[in-house]
C-alpha cells in the first residue's frame, strides 16, 4: 500500500487557486498566474479575485469558496490585514493547504506579529496546513507547478531545495537554469509559522525524484524534529547545507527576516555533522559540491597529494590545505622512488609535487599513476598553469584518461582563462571537477572529505549502557530538588560530586568546614596531604579570587590556610555567600593530564558537552570538542580526537599513555547524565585528572534549573537517547525468563541469526517474500534505529549463557506524526505461547504513550492465524481498494 504524504496537497497538488490574481503588469497576481501558465501546471488553474471578471483568459471568481471544485491547493498574494479571513474562507470551502507569499507579518513588528497570530489560528481552526508567511513560493518543475514570484524558472531534476531566505531561492534558481542544473523541488519557507524543515524534509525523503537536497538555513524551530528529519534524509541521500548567521552580530538580523531562534555556531556544526550531512560557506562552494557530489567522486579519507608545474599555486593550494586541517600527503618510500625515477633531478621532492614548467602530458601521466598508485593519499588535486611548453588540452586528456581507473578523487585546476578554456570544458564533460583558483578546489576536497566521516558519526546511533552499574537517577533527583526546594540553582561541590558519584563518576571525597577547628579535624580524617577551596555558589573561579590552597601538609598550614581563604575571598568579591571551605585529598598523579568536561544548554539544540583541555588556562584555551548528546564510544572517540590535547593523552615525551577507557567512560557516563537529569543547565568537571592508572573528578560545578514534566522524559533532548527505560521482564508459565527491550545496532548479528532461523512460512508472512539472508543494508535499517521516529523490541532469552532472540515487534511513525505502521514476529517454536501478545502489548503501550492515535498493519489476505491474531487485539479490517491480496488493520490507541 503506498499512502500518500500528508504534505501532497501542498507539493503534489492537483488544483490550485490563485488569490489575488490579477493582470496588472508586474503585481504579484500577475507574475503568479503568469508562471503558472507558462509552466504548464498539469492540474486545474483557478483565479480569484473579487475586482475581476476573467485572469489571462480564466474565469476568475470572487471567492474562493465560489470556486466549483474542492481545491488542494490555495496560493495567496493579498494583503497582510486581509490573510486571515482569506484562510477562514478557505476553511469554508475545504482547501487543504495554502501558501502565503504577502509580507507584513511577525518580520515587520507588533502589528504584523497579530496579523501572523490570527492567520495561524484560521488555519489551525481548518487543518489548513501553511507554508510561510513571506515566503518565495514552491515550485514542482515536473508538475508544471510554478507558483512563485521568481523571474527565473527551474528546469526539471533531482534536487530538492529547501530555503529560508526567498531571495537565495531566486539566486540559486538563476545560477542553475545555464548550468544545466534541474530541480525536483523549490521550497522557500519563510517565516515558517506552520511547517518547518522537518516536515519538508520528510517528504523529500519519501519523493522518488529527489535524489539530493540543499537546505538554506537561518535559525531552527523544533530542533528534534529538524535533527530526526535531517538524519533521515542524510541516510538515504546526500544533504548539503548553508548555514547562516555564524557569528553573534549577525543574529538581530536573522530574527528580522525569519524569526527563527539562532544557537551557537559551533553547536550547529557539532549537529551537521552529527547528521551526516555536508555544511557549506557560500554559493561557489554549493555549487562545486554539488557537481563533485553528482558524478562519481568519493573520497576515502582527507590526505591530499598536489601535482602542479609551478612552485606559487602549488603553495597556495598548500596553505588553504593547512587552513582547514586538510593534511598533505606523505609519500612512501616506494612512491619516492617512482617519482625520482620519474621526474627531472630539480622536483620539489615532497608534498606538493612540483614536476617544473617544461612538464609534458607524458610527466604528467606517470606522475599522477604513481601517486594514485601509492598508499597514504585520499585524493589527488592536479593543477596546471599554461606556459611555453605546455598543451593543456593534451594533459586534460591524460587526467581524465587515468580517472577513469582511478580508486582514489582527482581535481583539477587549470588556472587562466583562453588557453585553458577547452581544457575546463572536457573536465566539465568527464565530470571531473575543476577550478580556475586552487583554494576552492582544496576547499573541496575538504567538505566532500567531511561528508564521508560525517556518514559514519550518522550511522551512530546512542549507547546503551545497560552493561555498566545503573546509575542512582532517584538519589541525584533529589539532591536537584532540595537545591532547587532553597531556591538555589547553583550546586555546591559537595551537591555537584553527589551527582557525578551517582553516576558512577570517580571523584575526590569532599567535605565542608565551617571552622578553622573543624578544617585541621577533617583534614587529619582525610589524610594530609589536602587541598583546601571556598566553598561558595557565588564564587566561579575560585583561584581567580585566592580561593584555593594546594597540597597543604600539615593541620597548622590547614589552620591557617582557612583564615587567608576567607579574608582573601572577601577582599577580592565583598557580596559572596559563603558555606565554608571545602577539604579533599590532594590528588597527586605524576603522570597526571588535567582536562575539563562541560556541560551547557543550547538554545536551539539543547544540551550540549564539551571537552578539552582543563586547568587555569580553560577560559583562554580555544580548543574545545562540542557534541550533541547521547554519546557512544565511536562519538567520545572521535570527540577526543577532534582536539589537539588528544596527542599528549597517549605517550608523550616520557609520560605513558592515559587510560582511555576510563577518559571515555566519564564521557558516556556525562551523556547519561543529561539524558537523564532535564534540570542540568550547565556543568564543568574542571579538572578532571587522568593518568595511565584511570580518571578522577576534582571539581566540579553544576547548575540545574526547574523544568516542567511532559509526557517524553527526553523531550530536552535534539537526538533521543537509548530509552532503557522501556527495557522490562516477562516470566513465562513454564518458568522461562524472557528480557523484552529497545534494539541496538549491536544486535545485528542476532537479528541475522534470528531471521534465518524462521521456517519459509514465517519469512513469507513477515516480509511477503521467502528471503534466505537479510540483506546488510537492511539489517543496519532495522537496527540502527532514531528512537524518535521508529521502535523496535525484541525478547531475548538466556541460552547458556548467550543470548538468543526469540521474538521482534516494531513500529514506524508515519509522516503525519500521528499513526504508525507496525510488524510483529516470533520464532517458530515460540508461536501460541503467548509471546506475540507480550510485544504488542509493549509495543501498543509504547505508542500510546508517545501520543500516537492509530497504529495501522497490512496483512495477507490469506494469513488467516495473523487476521485472527490482531482482530483480537481490537483491530479493525478493511480490504485494500488498490489490492485484494492484502488486508489494511487499524487499531485506535487514544481513548
Amino acid at each position: 500500500m503506498n499512502e500518500k504524504h500528508y504534505l501532497s496537497p501542498l507539493l503534489e497538488p492537483r488544483s490550485v487557486a490563485i488569490i489575488g490574481a490579477s493582470e496588472r503588469e508586474n503585481s504579484l497576481g500577475s507574475v503568479l498566474m503568469r508562471n503558472m501558465i507558462d509552466a504548464g501546471f498539469k492540474g486545474r488553474l483557478f483565479a480569484v479575485n473579487p475586482k475581476h471578471e476573467n485572469v489571462f483568459d480564466l474565469i476568475c471568481y470572487k471567492s474562493v469558496e465560489d470556486v466549483p471544485q474542492r481545491l488542494d491547493l490555495a496560493v495567496v498574494a493579498v494583503r497582510a490585514e486581509k490573510v486571515a479571513a482569506i484562510i477562514d474562507s478557505c476553511g469554508r470551502a475545504g482547501v487543504k493547504a495554502a501558501v502565503v507569499l504577502s509580507s507584513g507579518f511577525s518580520e515587520a513588528g507588533p502589528r504584523g506579529a497579530l496579523y501572523e497570530r490570527h492567520v495561524v489560528e484560521a488555519a489551525r481552526r481548518h487543518k489548513i496546513r501553511l507554508l510561510g508567511p513571506n515566503c518565495l513560493g514552491i515550485m514542482r518543475p515536473d508538475l508544471g507547478l510554478n507558483a512563485t514570484f521568481a523571474h527565473a524558472t527551474a528546469s526539471k531534476g533531482s534536487i530538492g531545495l529547501i530555503s529560508q531566505s526567498g531571495a537565495l531561492c531566486a539566486a540559486i534558481l538563476d545560477w542553475a537554469k545555464p548550468n544545466n542544473v534541474g530541480f525536483s523541488a523549490v521550497v522557500s519557507l519563510g517565516t515558517s509559522s506552520d511547517i518547518d524543515f522537518g516536515e519538508v524534509l520528510e517528504f523529500m525523503i519519501s519523493d522518488p525524484r529527489t535524489e539530493s537536497i540543499f537546505l538554506y538555513v537561518e535559525g531552527i524551530r523544533d530542533a528534534r524534529r529538524f535533527m530526526s528529519a535531517l538524519r533521515g534524509a542524510a541516510r538515504v541521500k546526500p544533504v548539503l547545507l548553508i548555514k547562516a548567521g555564524r557569528h553573534p552580530d549577525v543574529s538581530r538580523a536573522i530574527l528580522s527576516h525569519s524569526g527563527a531562534p539562532i544557537g551557537d555556531d559551533a553547536v550547529f556544526d557539532a549537529a551537521l555533522r552529527r547528521a551526516g550531512v555536508i555544511r557549506l560557506y557560500n554559493l561557489g562552494q554549493l555549487f562545486a559540491a554539488a557537481n563533485a557530489l553528482f558524478s562519481h567522486f568519493r573520497p576515502r579519507g582527507n590526505r591530499l597529494a598536489i601535482i602542479t608545474n609551478g612552485g606559487g599555486p602549488g603553495v597556495m593550494a598548500a596553505d588553504r590545505a593547512m587552513d582547514i586541517d586538510i593534511p598533505l600527503s606523505e609519500f612512501s618510500d616506494s612512491t619516492m622512488e617512482k617519482l625520482n625515477a620519474i621526474l627531472p633531478a630539480g622536483w620539489s621532492r615532497g608534498n606538493p609535487i612540483d614536476i617544473l614548467g617544461d612538464a609534458d602530458p607524458e610527466r604528467y601521466s606517470k606522475t599522477l599513476q604513481a601517486v594514485i598508485d601509492g598508499p597514504n593519499v585520499d585524493g589527488v588535486l592536479v593543477m596546471l598553469t599554461p606556459q611555453a611548453m605546455t598543451n593543456p588540452s593534451e594533459v586534460a586528456r591524460t587526467v581524465i584518461e587515468i580517472e577513469k581507473t582511478a580508486d582514489k578523487p582527482v581535481v583539477t585546476c587549470w588556472m587562466g582563462e583562453e588557453l585553458v578554456a577547452e581544457s575546463r570544458r572536457m573536465f566539465i564533460e568527464a565530470g571531473i571537477p575543476t577550478f580556475r583558483t586552487p583554494e576552492p578546489a582544496v576547499e573541496l576536497v575538504g567538505h566532500i572529505s567531511s561528508y564521508y566521516r560525517n556518514q559514519k558519526l550518522l550511522m551512530q546511533v546512542p549507547a546503551s549502557l545497560s552493561h555498566l552499574s545503573p546509575p542512582s537517577v532517584e538519589s541525584a533527583r533529589l539532591v536537584i530538588e532540595t537545591a532547587l526546594s532553597e531556591r538555589r540553582k547553583t550546586l555546591n561541590e559537595m551537591e555537584s560530586k553527589a551527582l557525578l558519584a551517582a553516576f558512577r563518576i570517580p571523584i575526590a571525597q569532599t567535605v565542608v568546614a565551617r571552622s578553622a577547628t573543624e578544617a585541621m579535624v577533617l583534614a587529619e580524617e582525610i589524610g594530609l596531604p589536602v587541598v583546601m577551596k571556598i566553598d561558595s555558589a557565588s564564587v566561579i573561579h575560585k583561584s581567580d579570587v585566592g580561593g584555593v590552597r594546594l597540597n597543604l601538609t600539615s593541620l597548622a598550614v590547614v589552620r591557617s590556610a582557612y583564615q587567608e581563604i576567607l579574608e582573601a575571598v572577601k577582599k577580592s568579591q565583598p557580596d559572596a555567600i559563603i558555606n565554608g571551605v571545602s577539604i579533599e585529598p590532594m590528588i597527586q598523579k605524576r603522570n597526571g593530564r588535567e582536562l575539563v568536561i562541560g556541560v551547557r544548554r543550547d538554545p536551539v539544540f539543547g544540551p550540549v558537552i564539551t571537552f578539552g583541555e582543563g586547568g587555569n588556562q580553560v577560559e583562554a584555551n580555544r580548543d574545545i570538542a562540542v557534541a550533541l548528546p547521547p554519546l557512544n564510544g565511536f562519538l567520545v572517540r572521535d570527540m577526543i580526537r577532534s582536539t589537539r590535547i588528544a596527542v599528549r593523552l597517549g605517550e608523550f615525551r616520557n609520560l605513558p599513555a592515559v587510560d582511555m577507557d576510563a577518559l571515555e567512560l566519564v564521557l558516556l557516563r556525562v551523556s547519561e547524565m543529561v539524558c537523564e537529569l532535564p534540570w542540568i543547565t550547565g556543568m564543568d568537571i574542571n579538572p578532571l585528572i587522568v593518568d595511565e592508572n584511570g580518571a578522577v573528578a576534582v571539581d566540579a560545578r553544576i547548575v540545574v534549573d526547574n523544568v516542567s514534566p511532559t509526557a517524553d522524559r527526553y523531550d530536552h533532548m535534539a537526538i533521543h537517547p537509548y530509552p532503557s527505560h522501556l527495557i522490562s521482564k516477562w516470566t513465562v508459565p513454564d518458568g522461562t525468563v524472557v528480557t523484552i527491550r529497545p534494539i541496538k545496532p549491536e544486535d545485528a548479528d542476532l537479528e541475522v541469526e534470528f531471521v534465518r532461523n524462521l521456517s519459509q512460512e514465517t519469512k513469507y508472512y513477515r516480509f511477503m517474500n521467502t528471503m534466505r539472508e537479510l540483506p546488510p543494508a537492511m539489517v543496519a535499517r532495522l537496527t540502527q534505529i532514531d528512537y524518535d521516529r521508529e521502535m523496535a523490541f525484541l525478547a531475548t532469552m538466556d541460552v547458556d549463557g548467550v543470548e538468543k532472540e526469540i521474538g521482534v515487534c516494531r513500529y514506524a511513525v508515519n509522516p503525519d506524526g500521528e499513526s504508525c505502521e507496525f510488524a510483529v514476529v516470533v520464532a517458530d517454536d515460540w508461536q501460541h505461547r503467548g509471546l506475540a501478545r507480550k510485544l504488542m502489548g509493549v509495543l501498543i503501550e509504547t505508542a500510546r504513550n508517545r501520543g500516537l492515535l492509530y497504529i495501522n498493519g497490512v496483512f495477507l489476505s490469506n494469513n488467516d492465524r495473523m487476521l485472527k491474531f490482531v482482530s483480537k487485539l481490537g483491530f479493525i479490517l478493511t480490504n485494500d481498494p488498490e489490492d485484494n491480496t492484502v488486508k489494511v488493520g487499524v487499531l485506535p490507541l487514544q481513548d
